[in-house]
């Protein structure tokens, strides 16, 4: 049941984002008014890729915990393994080397931890993907995304889709299509008078 009196409670919001959210405020896109009442105590936290440091330390957690559920008993991590995993980029952060590490200790045999290398594509940063770089290239965006919508049929998910041949999930796709105005069957919008 409800009351009519009031309750003293005490509340911290937390809020998290990939968003540029400064530059979403300056293109009109995020609201000033929300931004400066959120960005009390920013806390950045960089890519994986820019903290190779921490890498041994989430291995080792994230082999104990997966060895703890599969009900392994992993004594030792493959000091190749490790150096592996340190010069790999994560382009999927912290959850892919999760997975990596999950997948590893679901097929382990042995009391050692070891991964795949075939797992850990290595892709030079000289030939990128043909779509790579699509945040970057702000003023190719929309050249970009009719692209992949046409060599997809229109398709935006699914392992043929366009947002997968971006290399972008399914709902950011989305979203610049409705914000830039993108036909996904490639006819573009009327330009006004």
């Amino acid at each position: 049941m409800g009351s009519n009196h009031p309750i003293k409670i005490d509340v911290r919001l937390i809020a998290a984002t990939n968003r540029d959210l400064p530059a979403a405020v300056s293109g009109g896109t995020f609201r000033q008014d929300l931004f400066y009442r959120l960005n009390v105590f920013p806390i950045a936290v960089p890519a994986l890729r820019e903290r190779a440091e921490d890498i041994p330390l989430l291995v080792e957690y994230f082999v104990g915990r997966f060895a703890k559920g599969a009900g392994k008993n992993i004594r030792n991590i493959g000091k190749h393994t490790l150096e592996q995993l340190r010069a790999y980029h994560w382009p999927g952060n912290i959850r892919e080397l999760q997975n990596v590490v999950e997948r590893a200790i679901i097929l382990s045999e042995t009391d050692t931890f070891v991964v795949d290398e075939s797992w850990l594509r290595r892709e030079s940063a000289d030939s990128p993907r043909p779509y790579e770089g699509l945040s970057a290239l702000g003023d190719r965006e929309v050249e970009m995304i009719e692209a992949a919508l046409a060599e997809s049929h229109g398709r935006i998910s699914g392992p043929s889709g366009a947002a997968a041949k971006l290399g972008i999930p399914r709902q950011t796709l989305e979203s610049k299509i409705r914000r830039l105005g993108i036909d996904k069957y490639g006819k573009k919008p009327p330009t006004s008078k």
